[in-house]
């Protein structure tokens, strides 16, 4: 396992499109990230959901073997604003060679220490998207779940994104709608009232709706396909796809024309 971190001071990478109070925040409680009842315990109950959606969407791009134990060998798979790495360790076990990025320095270290304990080769770096693109990488698989609602220009962000990405490769991208329904659910009932987030885990204003994401994706040069929900069942405690319904969670799958 490469350790490729980098070390800052403050253990935040810089870029124009990171938000350094975006960073600080989820740095704050980098140390959680494996604890399946601390502040991440919403993704925790999302991954299954979250891996379905990437496994189904890979599978039919690359046409791999549904049934294979390790569909994704053979491909590169970039997790940018990988965490603690609840994303990049499944692809990784999907036979994947796996790149794991993250604005936090604190965020790569936990990832790193957790793979070192689950003997995954998984490299981790504490970088941005626009250096790796300046950098010259590119990727067959770029995972972007829950990153875009917290960047500081989202355009920009995209079109490093695209030069990241293998001309037949693809991009899962996943994020919350900004509607009234994910004012009550996503922000206000999971930080204030279930207390599934810490406050302040979210900024409302900087969701994005299904329109604006295909604006934003086409703007950059990219092909996306229409959204798939992540919808909660509150009775069952569980997640699932909807493909009718984006108001709160969504993804969408994204190529290059």
């Amino acid at each position: 396992m490469k350790d490729t971190t980098q070390h800052t001071d403050n253990s935040i990478a810089t870029g124009q499109t990171v938000d350094p109070d975006e960073v600080a925040f989820f740095a704050k409680i980098a140390d959680t990230w494996w604890d399946p009842k601390g502040p991440f315990k919403p993704l925790h109950q999302l991954n299954p959901t979250r891996l379905t959606y990437i496994r189904q969407q890979c599978e039919a791009h690359f046409s791999l073997d549904p049934q294979g134990l390790q569909p994704l060998k053979g491909l590169t798979v970039l997790d940018i604003g990988c965490g603690g790495g609840l994303i990049s360790e499944p692809m990784c076990r999907l036979g994947a060679t796996v790149t794991g990025v993250d604005a936090s320095e604190k965020n790569v270290k936990t990832a790193l220490a957790h793979a070192h304990q689950t003997d995954l080769d998984i490299t981790y770096v504490n970088t941005t998207s626009e250096a790796l693109a300046e950098a010259g990488e590119k990727f067959d698989i770029i995972i972007n779940m829950e990153v875009i609602e917290h960047v500081a220009d989202v355009q920009a962000y995209l079109t490093s994104c695209k030069k990241l990405l293998k001309p037949e490769g693809i991009m899962l991208v996943s994020t919350i709608s900004r509607t009234a329904k994910s004012m009550l659910f996503a922000k206000i009932g999971a930080e204030y009232i279930m207390r599934w987030l810490p406050v302040g885990a979210h900024d409302w204003n900087k969701f994005i709706t299904p329109d604006e994401l295909q604006h934003y994706l086409s703007d950059a040069g990219f092909l996306s396909s229409r959204a798939t929900g992540f919808c909660y069942n509150m009775l069952k405690g569980k997640w699932r796809l909807d493909e009718t319904d984006t108001a709160v969670n969504y993804a969408v799958s994204v190529t290059i024309p």
